[in-house]
């Protein structure tokens, strides 16, 4: 795989698993972190090009794509992963998380889309790939913010791959489940459901670098149950959530488990 890809929230999870994926399959990679210590850290240990990006600043992201061209080369791929996930009671969401979260998940994932395809349509060639969620399919109670966030760029990711189809370049977005990074910091899995691996999903995001298509749902089984869950009556639909604890999961939590991981999100606000 001798492409130039570009990675964003790649000091850990994910990112950082998504980075090592395709950097084994020959891609030559670069990756970005709004942690500057441990994104650098991160690129020593992989030993790919590190920048610090904070996806909200154009500033910030054009620089880290100018850095990544200087550093690989000409930019194939972007991988837009970086996203936070506050949860609870959406009577308890501040303005202040609902501000962070749709600027990073929402705002982040366009600007990068948007100064990625100013690079890579006038080379006719290219391919940005948005990682998303299946909370953007798939609303649950005390989620109600990341799935708004998701959702979004569900939307916007179908509708800028639609424009640009026809001109070489690929939009595709990647929507894991319940994947065991810090996200679900203090959760519990879906009833009789295991959660999947950063490295599932990184496998996934390296299977449409090497052949694109409009959107994976990781694993692909769900996709499927998903489907055919749409076509449910409501309150059919939600007598499966209860079934696999869905209507409590992100209400019912350890807050103490997530302080770590709340503090790490909203101390870059």
């Amino acid at each position: 795989m001798s492409k130039v890809i570009a990675i964003t929230g790649a000091a850990r999870g994910i990112g950082l698993a998504t980075a090592r994926a395709l950097r084994a399959r020959g891609a030559a990679v670069v990756i970005g972190d709004v942690d500057e210590a441990a994104v650098k850290e991160a690129g020593e240990s992989l030993g790919v090009a590190a920048f610090p990006l904070d996806v909200t600043a154009r500033e910030s992201f054009e620089a880290f794509l100018a850095n990544a061209e200087d550093a690989a080369g000409p930019l194939d791929v972007l991988v837009n992963n970086a996203g936070i996930m506050p949860i609870g009671p959406v009577t308890g969401e501040s303005d202040a998380d609902a501000r962070r979260c749709l600027d990073v998940n929402v705002h982040g994932v366009m600007l990068g889309t948007k100064l990625a395809l100013g690079r890579m349509l006038p080379r006719g060639r290219g391919h940005v790939i948005n990682v998303a969620s299946v909370a953007g399919v798939l609303p649950t109670p005390g989620l109600a913010l990341y799935n708004a966030s998701k959702s979004a760029v569900v939307a916007f990711t179908e509708a800028a791959r639609l424009e640009v189809q026809g001109r070489g370049v690929h939009v595709s977005a990647v929507l894991p489940t319940f994947t065991n990074t810090d996200l679900i910091a203090g959760t519990r899995s879906p009833k009789g459901m295991r959660n999947c691996e950063p490295e599932e999903i990184a496998a996934a995001v390296a299977g449409l670098v090497a052949r694109p298509c409009p959107q994976v749902v990781v694993p692909k089984a769900l996709g499927r149950r998903i489907r055919f869950g749409a076509l449910l009556p409501d309150r059919l639909r939600q007598a499966v959530s209860r079934r696999y604890g869905l209507d409590t999961l992100f209400l019912d939590y350890d807050p103490e488990a997530r302080k770590g991981y709340d503090a790490r999100i909203r101390s870059a606000s």
